[in-house]
């Protein structure tokens, strides 16, 4: 009698490669993403000042007038490492030591997440790359909205055949707004990146900010925003005061 226990199967290694929908039978795989992170400050009442500083230092940068704060200023990093963000986050950490403000961080706001493939993209470098970072920089896109969302446990639970209906009439109505010019979106994932464990970044960028709002109203009936939205925001709304790319 054999009384030797049998070995667990050793696990599968994990493959952390973004995948896109196949070409010629072929799946697109890219190990390219993109890190976006907001930080957002007030009592900047030399913003200029404190845009020159930071750009010394930084490799893609937007600086936004907030909205809802008239000495509020938001800068949106992008990196392809996430290293780099931490790199980039010595020269906001080295303005509040300046005497040029008296700025102060509201931590409440930061915002980060990493651009992501479902699977279905046909061009998958075009939607991990190009189109979010040519999103943010487009001159002909001054406002933006930025919010973290978390959905709740039970959309999770769901069959994939409903997860994808739901979204997709979530999708439809996003992809409407942008054939008219009104509005594109940059989505990202922040799984376990958040401080309040939300789950995906949102921003919406377009040439007026009364579609942004209007969007994001016209979502709030959708399946999913109606039955799986756990949590929304918050919201920070601003008006491009400049973009920087380095040696650009």
């Amino acid at each position: 009698m054999n009384t030797e226990r049998k070995r667990p199967p050793r696990p599968e290694p994990v493959d952390l490669r973004e995948v896109g929908a196949p070409i010629d039978g072929e799946p697109q795989i890219s190990d390219q993403r993109l890190f976006f992170q907001l930080h957002v400050f007030e009592r900047c009442f030399y913003p200029d000042t404190i845009i020159d500083m930071i750009k010394s230092k930084t490799l893609a940068a937007v600086f936004y007038d907030d909205l809802n704060n008239p000495t509020g200023l938001g800068v949106l990093l992008v990196a392809d490492n996430p290293a780099l963000l931490m790199h980039q986050s010595d020269a906001l950490r080295s303005i509040q030591d300046r005497s040029v403000s008296q700025i102060s961080y509201r931590p409440e706001m930061t915002m980060i997440g990493r651009t992501y493939s479902s699977g279905r993209e046909p061009d998958l470098e075009e939607w991990l790359v190009n189109k979010p970072l040519g999103n943010v920089l487009n001159p002909d896109f001054p406002w933006a909205i930025w919010y973290p969302l978390r959905r709740n446990p039970e959309f999770y639970r769901l069959e994939d055949s409903e997860r994808g209906r739901i979204l997709a009439e979530h999708a439809m109505l996003g992809r409407s707004y942008a054939a008219g010019g009104h509005a594109s979106d940059i989505r990202l994932a922040c799984f376990g990146l958040d401080t309040n464990d939300n789950e995906f970044v949102i921003g919406l960028v377009g040439p007026e900010l009364y579609p942004l709002s209007r969007l994001i109203q016209d979502m709030r009936q959708t399946e999913q925003t109606t039955k799986y939205i756990e949590s929304l925001g918050p919201f920070f709304v601003g008006k491009v005061r400049k973009r920087w790319i380095k040696d650009a």
